[in-house]
């Protein structure tokens, strides 16, 4: 009798065991991650800049529209819910930006795990350089900035029932150092709202040369606009116009 092994079956040395990803944790899952908080957060800072510019309606404008973010929800919601719901999604948000960052980050490193010998020469601009820096530094600004004019706890006046003049107060000229910090966070925050603009509007298709360049300027007509919209605030204040 001869006996013959039987080739249908998968031999040994064949077979491949492997170990399949959650889809969340894939790269391209990341990647979305990244994209949805990214525009979580760039939502906020819109209707954020814009309730800031109230100031320029005056005192009591601007404290009606304050005292009116504790009110949304009334009376199916109890006071200030609202506010604390939206920061919970800000804080969520927050995270999963910066741990879908971190985890591709870590991921990129590792693909290189030994330096090039000869490095080509890569154009990467400053935003692309620092995005983890100016992360870092903006979530630093981000905590600074709810224990001053948030919860008072760093604000000269702290008064909640008067946000006019806790930002007045804030901003005054003999304490430019808060107008310089909050300065520099804000273009911080600029080449970090550019770089992630530049990418989403490439996400969406603008890849050739000429898309690229339309990209860029308006990734840049929108960090600007932002920024500018913010800094008009404490500039007005430590100026005298809005006093």
């Amino acid at each position: 009798m001869h006996w013959t092994p039987d080739r249908s079956a998968p031999s040994v040395d064949r077979v491949v065991i492997t170990k399949t990803r959650s889809p969340i944790r894939s790269n391209v899952g990341l990647k979305a991650v990244m994209a949805v908080t990214g525009i979580i957060l760039v939502l906020f800072l819109i209707a954020h800049m814009l309730g800031n510019l109230k100031i320029f309606t005056g005192e009591t404008s601007f404290d009606h529209y304050a005292h009116w973010l504790r009110d949304i929800g009334t009376p199916l919601l109890p006071t200030t819910w609202f506010l604390w719901v939206q920061r919970a999604v800000l804080t969520v948000a927050v995270v999963g930006h910066i741990a879908a960052a971190t985890m591709l980050a870590m991921r990129s490193r590792a693909a290189r795990p030994v330096k090039y010998a000869h490095r080509r020469k890569i154009h990467v601009n400053y935003a692309a350089r620092t995005m983890r820096w100016g992360g870092v530094i903006i979530l630093l600004f981000v905590i600074y900035h709810i224990l001053d004019l948030t919860t008072g706890h760093l604000n000269p006046q702290g008064d909640p029932s008067n946000p006019y003049g806790n930002v007045v107060a804030d901003f005054a000229p003999e304490r430019w150092y808060v107008t310089l910090f909050y300065t520099l966070a804000l273009v911080t925050l600029g080449f970090h709202l550019r770089h992630g603009a530049f990418s989403a509007f490439r996400s969406l298709g603008q890849q050739t040369p000429k898309g690229e360049r339309r990209a860029r300027i308006a990734a840049l007509v929108f960090a600007v606009a932002l920024v500018g919209g913010y800094l008009l605030v404490p500039f007005a204040v430590i100026t005298g116009l809005v006093a």
